[in-house]
């Protein structure tokens, strides 16, 4: 004799197993995930603390100012860690780096970034900077062309005047004598750096490595600005994002991060 099994029994059963299933792929994307570990070395005298997480080929995420690696790639960190050895340093006064006297330069954590990669016997990565990240990818790539392979940059100029107006004329507004505090030392440094020592187009033209230049089409940066740099790199792509202010990595990462895994993996 059959034992006839109602639709509501089979129904109950059918859910619980969707469930069941759904529980193992939550489990699976979290045990995926790799956890962040954090160090500190001492850099010039002080410490810089770094993120490290993920395994494979090395990429160096560079933080915008004032920032720090987790919150300017809080939407990539999952992705590229999936593939890649992700190290995040924070530069001085920023993220988990505690500040040190006397002002802010572009030169210095410049120099902090290639010995720290230079302390982690790195050689030859990719690095993305953001923003004042992307500056010093690109004064890395011009002083220390050994340490870079490719360099993805978003948000950048190559001096003060490639800020818009309104906000050159904020920062201008807001400048006092003797900046003390990170964030007096931030504004003294975007009005006044990079300097032509540091960057210019001539000193561009010498990165050999390709450069994948990004903007948003409403970025802090001009987009003519933006093009001076992208036609002074001998190997550059350039990415303009409709619709897209200063906040590229954060507010466009369903468009930027498979943009960018590609231009990494290209041969």
């Amino acid at each position: 004799m059959k034992t006839r099994v109602s639709s509501r029994t089979r129904g109950a059963a059918i859910s619980v197993l969707v469930l069941w299933l759904a529980c193992m792929l939550v489990d699976m994307a979290h045990a995926a995930i790799q956890p962040t570990d954090w160090h500190w070395a001492a850099i010039h005298g002080h410490r810089i603390f770094y993120a490290v997480r993920g395994n494979g080929p090395t990429l160096v995420l560079l933080h915008g100012g004032g920032d720090s690696g987790e919150h300017s790639f809080v939407r990539q960190l999952d992705v590229f860690s999936e593939r890649h050895h992700i190290v995040a340093p924070d530069q001085v006064g920023q993220g988990r780096t505690p500040d040190v006297p006397g002002p802010l330069s572009y030169t210095a954590m410049m120099e902090d970034t290639a010995a720290l990669l230079t302390m982690l016997n790195l050689k030859q990565v990719d690095v993305v900077g953001f923003s004042d990240g992307g500056i010093l990818a690109l004064m890395l790539a011009v002083r220390h062309p050994e340490l870079v392979r490719r360099l993805v940059i978003s948000g950048v100029n190559i001096a003060p005047e490639g800020l818009n107006s309104e906000d050159l004329d904020e920062l201008r507004a807001s400048q006092i004598p003797k900046p003390k505090t990170i964030d007096e030392k931030l504004a003294h440094l975007w009005l006044t750096s990079p300097t032509e020592t540091e960057l210019s187009l001539a000193l561009l033209a010498k990165i050999t490595q390709p450069v994948l230049v990004i903007s948003g089409d409403r970025d802090a940066i001009t987009l003519e600005h933006t093009l001076k740099i992208f036609h002074a790199l001998p190997e550059a792509e350039l990415c303009v994002l409709p619709g897209t202010d200063h906040a590229t990595f954060s507010g466009r990462s369903e468009w930027l991060n498979p943009i960018i895994s590609a231009f990494l993996d290209r041969s």
